[in-house]
């Protein structure tokens, strides 16, 4: 896959149009466009932006690697993905949390949940974190309701 062909995909799957992206890099929509289409290569300084942009390492960017439906390609590059750092950029107290004071007890008492929960139903890590996920969501849901 050519370096246009993953920015198309990406921007795509971003939900942003070649306006949007413009906008937030400082270029115009036909310089995006030109990068899509491969007529030209954005400047070392753009591509680190567009890799912020999209929540993906710069290597990944410029590499030669497939993105299209190599679902092996795809985790890959989701767990390169610092979803703290992004989902910071919505949820700010994701940025700040860690920090504060007596946390640390939480995060102990969530390690032990998370333990307990994988050993008594016999989950592996990612089914755990699945599982305790769903109900803390359906916990806000309900919340959210009241």
């Amino acid at each position: 896959m050519s370096l246009g062909e993953k920015l198309l995909d990406l921007r795509k799957k971003a939900g942003l149009s070649q306006e949007d992206v413009a906008d937030k890099l400082g270029v115009s929509r036909q310089t995006v466009s030109k990068w899509e289409t491969d007529q030209t290569v954005p400047e070392l300084i753009k591509a680190k932006l567009l890799s912020q942009l999209y929540n993906i390492s710069y290597d990944y960017l410029i590499s030669g690697s497939p993105l299209g439906g190599d679902i092996t390609s795809i985790e890959m590059i989701v767990d390169e993905i610092d979803w703290t750092s992004a989902w910071s950029k919505k949820y700010p107290i994701l940025a700040t949390y860690q920090g504060m004071q007596g946390i640390n007890a939480y995060s102990e008492k969530i390690s032990k949940l998370y333990n307990d929960c994988k050993n008594e139903f016999n989950f592996n890590d990612l089914d755990t974190a699945l599982v305790l996920k769903d109900i803390l969501y359906q916990k806000y849901k309900t919340a959210k309701t009241k």
